[in-house]
Parts: C-alpha cells; sequence; structure tokens
C-alpha cells in the first residue's frame, strides 16, 4: 500500500480507515502487506510500536540532484510501516498538518518517487503496488515510464480513486522535478494532458492509463463517475478504460466500530440487548445538556463542506426541532464560510435545549453520538462511498439519506426498496431539495412515535447486515490475482 494516510496513526478522513481496514484483512487472509507513508511531524506516534530507522540513507532523485531521506519502520496496531523522512529544506512533511499547502503537487510528487525509490533501492519487489488517490497517482506513471527498466518490470499496480474531485491539475515542472521530463510526450492528450486546461497535466487521468486496474469506492459510484458528471471531467477517459475499472463497496472496521466492545461508549449492546442504548442515549443527552424527554434524537456526523450538503443538514436540523426531535452534529469545516454558518448557528441555539452543535471532530463523541442518536442524516450532494450511515447501522441508530453513491448500495428504503422487508434499514430521498429531506424525515419520525415496535424492527435489521471488510476483501484479492497475472 502506497498512501498519504493510515489510520489511526495518520488520518484527515475516510482513507486512513480504508487503508488500514483492507490491509489487516488482505493479511488476515494469508498475504504479506507493507504500508508506506509519509513521516509527519504531526502524526499519532503513541500508535506505532517499535518505531526504528530501517533505511538511514536513501537518495531519491530530484530535479538535477538528490535528497537524502531516512526510512522508518513500525508497527501500527499490527500493520507494517515504512515511514519515509526527507531531509530538505522543503520541509514537506514537518508541518503540523496534513493537507493544505500551496506546493501539494510537489509533496505528493516527491513522496510517490520516493516510495518506488525505496522499493528499488531494498530490493522489495512486491506483486502489487496498491496505490490511493491523487496524491500518489504518479507511482504508476513512473513505475512504467522508468522504474520498470531498473528491476521492477513485474511489479503491477492497482489504484483506487476515493474521491473523483480532486484529480492533482498540476504544471510542466513536476515533470523536472521526477525525472519523467518530455513535456511533449507526457502532454499528450491521450497521457497525462487535462482535457480542459492543455497548459496542466492531470495527475489522476495518467494514473488511469497507467494502472492495470482502477477501481473507486462503491458499485453505484462506479457507475455515477462514469455515467454522469459526478466523474469531474473524467468520464471519457473511464469510458476508454473501462474493461479495467470497477467499484467495491469499503468495510467498516468493526473492531473499533461495533457497540458490543466499543469502549468509548457507557452501555454496551447488541441485537439481544438493545435497550443497553436507550442507556446510551440519556449519557449523549447528559454530555449535551439536552432536555430528558420522549423524543427521538437525529444525528449529523462527519465534514462539513458543500460535497454533504450544508444546506439540507440545516435544513434538517430545524425541521427536527420543529417536529418533535432533538438534533446533535459533530464536524469540523475547513471552508470559512461554512465554518463561520455554523458557529453563528451554534451561538443561535446555544440556550435551545433540544440541540447541540459541535464544530470540530473527537472520535469519541463520534462514538457516543452513533451510540446514543435514534436517525442519522446524510443528505450529501454526492458521497462516493459514505461510511457514516453504514457505521450509524451496526449501532442501531437508522440512517436518512439521500439517493447517491455508495449509499444506495447500503441504505435501502423502508417503505419503497425492492426487498425483502428484513433487508430494509433506513429511508432514502432523491431530490436535493428541502421537500426532499422532509419527506423522508416525516416518514421516519412517523414511524418511532406511532409503530415503535417497527421503528425498532428497523433498528435490528441494520444492525445484522455485514459490512465488514470480509467481501471487499476477497474482491481486492480477486483484483489482485487478475493484475498479478496481466
Amino acid at each position: 500500500m502506497v498512501a498519504t494516510e493510515c489510520a489511526p496513526v495518520a488520518q484527515a478522513g475516510g482513507l486512513g480507515d480504508v487503508v488500514f481496514g483492507l490491509s489487516r484483512e488482505v493479511e488476515i487472509r494469508g498475504h504479506a502487506v507493507e504500508i508506506i507513508l509519509p513521516k509527519y511531524d504531526c502524526m499519532h506516534y503513541d500508535q506505532i510500536w517499535g518505531l526504528q530507522v530501517a533505511v538511514p540513507d536513501l537518495w531519491v532523485p530530484w530535479y538535477s540532484g538528490a535528497v537524502h531521506c531516512s526510512v522508518w519502520f513500525g508497527f501500527v496496531h499490527g500493520r507494517k510501516c515504512f515511514f519515509i523522512e526527507p531531509h530538505s529544506g522543503d520541509a514537506f512533511f514537518n508541518r503540523a498538518s496534513y493537507y493544505g499547502f500551496p506546493d501539494e503537487y510537489l509533496r505528493w510528487g516527491f513522496f510517490s518517487k520516493a516510495a518506488l525509490e525505496f522499493l528499488l533501492q531494498t530490493h522489495k519487489r512486491p506483486d502489487v503496488i496498491h496505490c490511493h488517490d491523487w496524491h500518489t497517482a504518479l507511482v504508476p506513471v513512473l513505475l512504467y515510464e522508468i522504474y520498470q527498466y531498473y528491476g521492477m518490470g513485474r511489479q503491477r499496480v492497482c489504484y483506487t480513486v476515493h474521491n473523483f474531485r480532486h484529480q492533482g491539475i498540476v504544471g510542466e515542472d513536476l515533470l523536472w522535478a521526477t525525472g519523467l521530463g518530455r513535456p511533449e510526450y507526457n502532454f499528450h492528450p491521450h497521457r497525462m494532458r487535462d482535457d480542459f486546461d492543455p497548459s496542466a497535466m492531470n495527475l489522476t487521468k495518467g494514473a488511469l492509463l497507467y494502472s492495470n486496474f482502477i477501481t473507486t469506492v462503491s458499485p453505484n459510484h462506479a457507475w455515477e463517475v462514469h455515467y454522469t458528471d459526478q466523474g469531474f471531467g473524467l468520464g471519457h477517459s473511464l469510458s476508454v478504460h473501462q474493461n479495467k475499472f470497477g467499484g467495491i463497496l469499503n468495510g467498516v472496521d468493526y473492531d473499533v466500530w461495533n457497540p458490543e466492545i466499543d469502549p468509548l461508549i457507557p452501555y454496551r449492546y447488541g441485537v439481544d440487548s438493545l435497550d443497553a442504548k436507550y442507556a446510551d442515549k440519556e449519557a449523549l443527552r447528559d454530555r449535551f445538556l439536552l432536555r430528558k424527554d420522549y423524543k427521538p434524537i437525529i444525528a449529523y456526523v462527519g465534514r462539513l463542506d458543500a460535497q454533504k450538503g450544508v444546506d439540507l443538514i440545516q435544513h434538517a436540523l430545524f425541521y427536527a426541532l420543529g417536529n418533535g426531535a432533538q438534533f446533535v452534529l459533530l464536524g469540523p469545516s475547513s471552508e470559512w464560510g461554512i465554518h463561520e454558518r455554523f458557529w453563528q448557528l451554534k451561538h443561535q441555539l446555544n440556550d435551545n435545549p433540544d440541540c447541540h452543535l459541535e464544530i470540530g471532530f473527537s472520535g469519541e463523541l463520534a462514538h457516543l453520538i452513533y451510540a446514543g442518536a435514534d436517525m442519522l442524516v446524510v443528505p450529501s450532494n454526492f458521497e462516493p462511498c459514505g461510511l457514516t450511515p453504514v457505521i450509524a447501522q451496526k449501532y442501531g441508530t437508522v440512517p436518512v439519506v439521500r439517493a447517491v453513491g455508495g449509499l444506495l448500495d447500503t441504505v435501502f428504503d423502508r417503505d419503497y426498496s425492492g426487498r425483502p422487508a428484513e433487508a430494509r434499514n433506513g429511508y432514502v430521498f432523491h431530490q436535493p431539495d428541502g421537500a426532499g429531506i422532509e419527506s423522508a424525515l416525516r416518514r421516519a419520525l412517523g414511524l418511532w412515535y406511532q409503530y415503535p415496535a417497527e421503528f425498532r424492527q428497523l433498528m435490528v435489521n441494520g444492525m445484522r447486515h455485514d459490512y465488514s471488510w470480509n467481501r471487499p476483501g476477497g474482491d481486492y484479492l480477486n483484483v489482485y490475482d487478475y493484475v498479478r497475472c496481466k
């Protein structure tokens, strides 16, 4: 695995969960897995066991010279991880944050180059190199154009796009930095030239060409990015490479997200001890100073950004308060306008005994909210996979989601799904407007108040679904076997 995140040592989103969970599943099935990461100054070093220098002198070609690096090794909850530390004035990974800098393209171009140089110099020859998102999109390009000629001709690449919105649009400078050069060759429209800006390269487009297989994080999202605007301009490239493209639904780590063993919730429970969930509901009310009343709690957990449908999150909040429900929110925002908007909402509703907004993120609070809430809203504009409703189901919290991306692969409407009654596990709405989300919340609240036994059965249905890494792990192994034989 070559990635910029791995839970819980370095994580900014769902990518870290996927890298850790998939690596563990593949290893459980008898395969050797190693993970290559940047050595950030801000990662959680307390999650690494036995951290030590493995390669003191790795020289990575960069522009007309080379950058001296050290490579560290340690175990992250049993996973074998190598951390690349460059010693240069650029301080690529010593910035107190994982992302958000003007030279992102150089940071990740260097990391991709360094990962392959590490494999080359240490004589590691994995059957498959699995890369993730645009940050490591140069790995298959560099492997095919440079490293296959230095003894790495048998390595194959699986490339996973977690979010097509971010593609790595960069200039010619990166070609000279990484040793690819030849702008007239690399800027060819059938290689890496961006389809909308002829003066720029699209790294994700390059990875689609050079990888042996491409995946995205759910079957429905694979269809969306191929045939709708959710591909953000890469639909044609996906059509060209459709024979090596597919969607595999992400899994959830049930060693972390499981109310039967969760150490971060006050009361543990399962399908056969569901009454304890209501004790967690009271604990959630105590934590957020909510009124003790016979009302459902509707929650939102996740980032606050344009992708997540912030207008509908706000609409759901006021609809809940006006229709006999309480509302809690946990989420950070890196977009200034949205951040300010929700801080103003927080102050506006500060004295409301039925509402609490937590602007930021806390893993401990996330566990408590999943355990204590009755429903979870996920009104995303687009959602490649969407792990929050899957996690919520495990905790008996009924998801109310918009019909996009992976949400359609995991949530099946109680009233309108064609699936058997025991497989229905939530509520789905289609239109991205207030009327759409109200229609779903009205049905959910109506069932909670008028037919509590049936609502409880809906909770149980969700808890019985298996969204572990078991099935996707097998799917990825099939991909690995396929590319290994090519």
